[in-house]
């Protein structure tokens, strides 16, 4: 079940890597055969066939191949581990569930290569579905790790505890998920002055004890490319790993007094670490859990490893053989009294392996695009002499606060208020079978234990904490609120749909907490005085935006726009629809200005599910709705397509926050929201007068 999306961004600059390292062998055998010549060439590759986009189909043989032992012969041989993929489960989504190919579903909600070891330490916050994975095929590992504890021949004999590993595509996301797992600095210090230190979200993997780093920790957090790197690993990442490169240097000095430990770089340490995980008596024998960036497309001589998690793009086959045969080492040999190895088995989450490569075809030769003529988008300051209106000028949100009123909260809930909880978002069952062997079932069954007043104390905690900071006189009234929201959950609770296979104890996954919180947090501002006591958050100073210092060059098609309803000399097109809607509005005599938001620095800041981002919609335009143009009306215009929950979230902000917030400020004129969908692209002009009438919005 490969994705056949094209790889674009990090991702392909990664493939694109990986191309170029191939290709050094093939360089390298021609320069000793120019030098001294080469007789044969025996290749021993663990895969050797053809890859995507060579133009053979995929998993083709190379045509020198004398002999091969697949993968699948050596699975049906015993003599590897047997990889259990997921193959069923209640998200009811496709052909398989969302685990098997997990990165399609969660990277928008994932952080972009570049995360600073500055940045202020945050609750860790990822995409249910990455957070569901996690927690899924972590309530199996449970299982694997209760019977290596009950074994005492066996770990007294050296046996190792069974390894979980993640494989992340960057350090940002491994980060994210290292902090998630095995903790993080608060920014807080304890009285002795060491970091006050937050436990991680499953305690085998936790590297904290009593708000402490532990000395031995269970989780490491590896990047091989820092390994590699030219002059080491990066100060970014000797940060991020700072506290278990030292641990690691203190337990080094304590098993070998004789080495001088100030010999070894902090790239050979944090090496040494990760070749002796599930070694017995070396640095490594305590690592229960892996999260890596890189590390597992080559050799690593582990066999404890029980668990994989990718979290990562999978554009070939080859990568998920690779990935997937780091936990396919066995870890006995000893044969049963049939004369046969006992199965041993690697569950695996988020890589599309499917047992036998598949076969595609060549890729056809696709015609160029041709390169568009660059256009110089700028502001003509003449156009202002005649038209002094055409200037469209917009404050800089930086966020919104909410008055809270002296007396009482109370809230307002509504449709908008409703939370569905859904399989469809986070599988609470999952399958995980093998080509041959035993199928094992994967639950959330722990959740299930929380009582509905502990998620709403819960929730109201969390609700508190990012809503009304330093304001814990509310936290009663925001309990009360809270447990209103929830309602009954043996019943029929008024605003959280639960789903088949759903519980309340699936709110506390983090993204759901926080989509909880925004729909409680709006309620309450409906109910506490409304959109009145809103009020936006601007800089101290650059406090305003507008289209006068406008001036960027395009390769897109661009079209003039009309000198008497736009400062801007071109508009630049997206989409055709987008031309036709320019053309429109021109038309009517209600607008007197506009203008494209692109290059603009126009932005609405807002929250999905418990992640910020900015908001740029589509158009600002300057209406006479009565008042004439020493008093117009700013529209936002958004031409919406298909319906996203994020785009929902953001239509919803600049609706019941961004407006409002900035229409009580009372310096940036009056300020109004208006959506118009793929039904209504065709009207565009009746809908903004109906607009204008009341009749919409």
């Amino acid at each position: 079940m490969e994705s056949d999306e094209k790889l674009k961004g990090d991702e392909k600059k990664e493939a694109d890597a990986r191309d170029e390292e191939a290709r050094l062998w093939l360089t390298g055998l021609e320069a000793v055969n120019e030098a001294i010549g080469v007789k044969a060439v025996y290749d021993l590759s663990a895969t050797p066939f053809y890859l995507k986009g060579s133009g053979y189909p995929e998993g083709t043989l190379f045509p020198w191949v004398v002999s091969d032992f697949s993968l699948i012969d050596a699975i049906e041989s015993g003599i590897v581990k047997i990889p259990r993929v997921p193959v069923a489960g209640n998200d009811m989504v496709g052909e398989f569930p969302i685990y098997r190919a997990l990165w399609p579903h969660i990277r928008d909600g994932l952080p972009k290569k570049g995360r600073t070891a500055d940045t202020p330490a945050a609750v860790p916050i990822m995409p249910a579905q990455l957070e569901g994975a996690l927690q899924s095929l972590y309530g199996h590992y449970k299982a694997g790790y209760a019977e290596w504890e009950a074994d005492q021949e066996g770990r007294s004999n050296g046996r190792t505890p069974p390894v979980f590993i993640v494989v992340c595509n960057n350090t940002s996301v491994s980060k994210l998920v290292f902090d998630y797992i095995a903790g993080r600095e608060t920014g807080q210090n304890h009285p002795d002055g060491a970091p006050l230190v937050a436990p991680g979200q499953m305690e085998i993997f936790s590297n904290v004890r009593g708000q402490r780093w532990l000395h031995r920790p269970n989780t490491i957090l590896v990047d091989s490319e820092q390994f590699e790197a030219e002059g080491g690993m990066s100060d970014e990442f000797k940060k991020l790993a700072g506290h278990q490169i030292e641990e690691f240097k203190a337990d080094y000095r304590k098993r070998f007094p004789g080495r001088p430990v100030d010999a070894l770089t902090d790239e050979d340490l944090m090496r040494e670490v990760l070749n002796t995980v599930g070694k017995p008596g070396k640095l490594g024998e305590n690592v229960k859990c892996v999260v890596s960036v890189s590390m597992l497309t080559e050799g690593w001589d582990c066999n404890t490893v029980t668990h994989i998690l990718g979290v990562r793009a999978f554009g070939t086959q080859l990568l998920c053989e690779q990935v997937v045969g780091r936990g396919l080492r066995r870890a006995s040999y000893a044969l049963n009294d049939k004369g046969h190895f006992d199965p041993e088995y690697a569950d695996v989450y988020g890589v599309p392996f499917t047992f036998i490569p598949c076969a595609g075809v060549p890729e056809e030769g696709k015609e160029r695009k041709p390169v568009q003529k660059p256009g110089n988008v700028r502001a003509v300051p003449e156009r202002l002499a005649e038209c002094p209106w055409l200037e469209v000028t917009f404050p800089r949100v930086a966020g919104y606060r909410y008055e809270v009123p002296a007396d009482r909260l109370t809230a307002h809930f509504d449709r908008s208020s409703k939370l569905v909880l859904s399989t469809q978002d986070i599988l609470t069952r999952t399958e995980n079978a093998p080509i041959v062997g035993e199928t094992a079932v994967h639950t959330l069954d722990d959740l299930k234990g929380f009582r509905a007043q502990t998620v709403a104390f819960k929730l109201a905690t969390h609700l508190q904490t990012h809503k009304f900071k330093d304001q814990v006189w509310l936290f009663p009234q925001l309990l009360a609120i809270v447990r209103e929201w929830l309602g009954d959950p043996d019943g029929e609770s008024p605003y959280v749909d639960y789903g088949d296979d759903t519980f309340p104890g699936l709110l506390l996954f983090a993204q759901k907490a926080h989509e909880a919180a925004e729909k409680i947090h709006k309620a309450i501002v409906a109910g506490s005085g409304g959109e009145k006591r809103l009020r936006a958050e601007l800089p101290a100073t650059d406090r305003t935006g507008g289209t006068a210092g406008v001036s960027y060059d395009t390769v897109k098609t661009t079209w003039p726009a009309n000198p008497s309803k736009c400062h801007l000399n071109l508009v630049p097109e997206d989409s055709g629809w987008e031309t036709q809607f320019v053309e429109k509005i021109e038309r009517m005599d209600e607008v007197k200005a506009y203008v494209k938001n692109q290059n603009l620095g126009f932005s609405i800041p807002y929250t999905c599910e418990g992640r910020p981002g900015n908001y740029y919609p589509d158009y600002i335009l300057k209406l006479d709705d009565g008042r004439g143009t020493d008093d117009p009306l700013h529209l936002i215009v958004e031409v919406t397509g298909e319906k996203k929950r994020e785009k929902e979230a953001k239509v919803t902000t600049a609706k019941t926050l961004w407006v409002p917030a900035v229409n009580n400020e009372g310096a940036f004129g009056r300020w109004a929201f208006l959506e118009i969908d793929a039904d209504n692209r065709n009207k565009a002009i009746q809908t903004i007068r109906k607009f204008l009438k009341g009749g919409a919005g």
